[in-house]
């Protein structure tokens, strides 16, 4: 049982500042990286108490060198450093039974803490019309390769986003958005517990769910979202798989980052601030909003 984790870093208990998530917060940051370092591990810690054999983690936040390896369970591996091609989601790949998203937050334009959508410059992102944050984008990443998203940690906020996004995922609410810089947050040891027993808890469902479907010949079912559709799965949690052809919209903050963007060749001007991009399938249209986002930035 391999299980994969993408920990990103303002969903992490006690941060509600940007500069409590970078290393020019100096002391904050340096606070702050160490409780993820502690929320991460205790999600590996869970998986391997579950059942999990191999787990792998993928610095997900920022600069992607946040999470000190040596206060890592040594059994763990760390993916980390930037820029990476698959970025949030590097090392995931078809081998893995499970992903685990460790201290998300919710999309742009929400209401929850340090809420935005893979950079500040994107107001809105869709596939095939349904809007999403970097929960959704990278589910669907993993959705590829026909790995469930099996838990998600963060806001109260991110948390209802990912149970109505993913159906019966597993998720563990850390703090409460008070507004987009405030939050009512669990004492970092009391976040780890709940993240630790949900992290164990999805792992044996799984392994449980899997041995039956096996005995059983399988199950199969759908998630219904509006432009995605889901993937044959077990107990009721199911890779999210994005309809092909593959249609992704960012809509930015000023028109000249619209601008940027079409530049791109493939690219369509939606109106003033909004451009698409249709791809044969989701690894490709989230290339493509990489590209576009890089552009838009310059």
């Amino acid at each position: 049982m391999k299980i994969y984790i993408s920990c990103d870093m303002e969903g992490i208990s006690g941060v509600v500042n940007w500069a409590e998530t970078g290393f020019d917060g100096a002391n904050d940051y340096e606070r702050f990286r160490r409780v993820m370092t502690a929320e991460v591990n205790a999600a590996a810690l869970g998986a391997f108490e579950g059942g999990a054999t191999e787990v792998v983690i993928n610095d997900s936040h920022g600069s992607m060198r946040n999470i000190v390896i040596e206060e890592l369970d040594p059994r763990v591996q760390l993916v980390r450093g930037s820029p990476k091609l698959w970025s949030m989601m590097q090392g995931l790949d078809g081998s893995f039974d499970g992903a685990f998203f460790v201290g998300y937050h919710s999309q742009a334009s929400s209401v929850g803490v340090l809420n935005h959508t893979y950079t500040g410059t994107v107001v809105r992102y869709k596939v095939n019309g349904a809007p999403g944050g970097e929960t959704a984008m990278n589910a669907l990443i993993a959705g590829e390769y026909d790995v469930p998203v099996l838990l998600v940690t963060g806001d109260d906020q991110v948390c209802a986003e990912a149970r109505a996004l993913l159906g019966p995922v597993s998720t563990v609410e850390v703090k409460k958005a008070a507004g987009r810089y405030a939050a009512q947050c669990l004492h970092p040891a009391k976040a780890r517990e709940l993240i630790q027993a949900a992290a164990e808890r999805a792992v044996r469902e799984k392994i449980t769910a899997s041995l039956a479907a096996w005995v059983q010949g399988g199950s199969a079912g759908v998630v219904d979202t509006p432009g995605v559709v889901g993937m044959a799965g077990v107990a009721g949690v199911k890779p999210l798989k994005a309809a092909r052809p593959t249609l992704v919209e960012l809509t930015f903050q000023v028109s000249a980052m619209a601008d940027g963007a079409a530049l791109m060749p493939g690219v369509e001007r939606v109106d003033n601030l909004t451009v698409g991009y249709t791809a044969p399938d989701y690894l490709t249209a989230y290339r493509a909003v990489r590209a576009m986002i890089n552009l838009a930035g310059r």
